[in-house]
């Protein structure tokens, strides 16, 4: 399976009979699966079917889906309000009694408001049923462009965290390359301070400042941090074969090369490899910016 972003946009349209509707899917980034749904008047009742839809094709986002219905006017007709011209009535004679006016036209008293009203013309419950099921499958197809378009946006977010998978990679070869010139280092910085300290004095036995080395290289010996970001590496260019929801590992194995980045920062002894693992956090974070855009 690809690797799928959790941001995208599709739209849907279709027609039956009178009634056309069109669908708008979009969806962005999120830490769970979120529907919010908007219908018109009447429609309330395709929430639980669309929020099932979108949770059987999705693992992750929030989504907002919108439906409008329009209805051409052969689906509509007009309807006196005979109370209320009943009542218009009543009023004109009343005020003809006081007044001298003249008596009202049928046109004037239909432009009253209310007095004629605008139906829709009613269905049967079976044809409502049948009319729902094709705008749900009109839905159907509208998340299915959906989950193509955060597919390609997928694609695009996979080569870029493949090319920092890269850069991370690159500079871990470089940090152990570096680290592997530290022992020669800290010996040469060793027996600057001890030059230092005794000013002319007997030099300690070469036992001894072997033994100083060893302990303070050991201490800041990176071989681990450096192999576990191999390591990390190369799980999440697994991930990324793997492809589906990956999102969630990918933004566990940050974490792990977050800890390491900073582990290897804290026991640099010298400016050379501080400068790396400084590089090494800076594509780490780059590296986490594009996975909290994978499903």
């Amino acid at each position: 399976m690809p690797v799928a972003s959790m941001t995208g946009f599709a739209r849907g349209t279709g027609q039956d009979g009178p009634l056309t509707w069109t669908w708008e899917a979009k969806s962005v980034n999120a830490r769970g699966l979120d529907v919010r749904c908007r219908f018109p008047p009447g429609k309330d009742s395709l929430d639980p079917e669309v929020r099932r839809m979108v949770a059987d094709r999705f693992a992750r986002g929030t989504f907002s889906i919108l439906l409008q219905l329009e209805r051409s006017t052969r689906a509509l007709r007009l309807r006196v309000n005979r109370d209320m011209l009943a009542q218009v009535e009543d009023l004109v004679r009343e005020l003809r009694d006081d007044l001298d006016v003249a008596a009202p036209t049928i046109d004037g008293l239909l432009n009253i408001r209310g007095v004629i009203d605008v139906v829709e013309e009613e269905e049967a419950a079976e044809e409502a049923a049948r009319r729902d099921a094709a705008i749900l499958d009109s839905l159907g197809e509208t998340l299915d462009a959906l989950g193509d378009a955060r597919t390609a946006e997928g694609g695009r977010i996979a080569v870029a965290l493949d090319e920092r998978l890269g850069e991370i990679e690159d500079l871990a070869e470089k940090a152990a390359a570096s680290a592997a010139l530290q022992p020669a280092a800290v010996r040469r910085r060793l027996e600057e301070q001890i030059a230092e300290l005794i000013d002319g004095s007997p030099a300690l036995p070469e036992e001894r400042i072997a033994h100083e080395v060893a302990l303070i290289a050991a201490k800041a010996d990176v071989t681990e941090e450096v192999d576990r970001l191999r390591a990390h590496a190369a799980a999440a260019r697994e991930l990324l074969a793997q492809g589906g929801a990956v999102g969630r590992r990918l933004d566990f194995l940050c974490q792990e090369f977050n800890r390491e980045g900073n582990t290897l920062c804290s026991k640099a002894a010298d400016l050379d490899l501080t400068r790396i693992g400084l590089d090494i956090k800076a594509a780490i974070e780059r590296f986490r910016e594009q996975v909290q855009n994978v499903e």
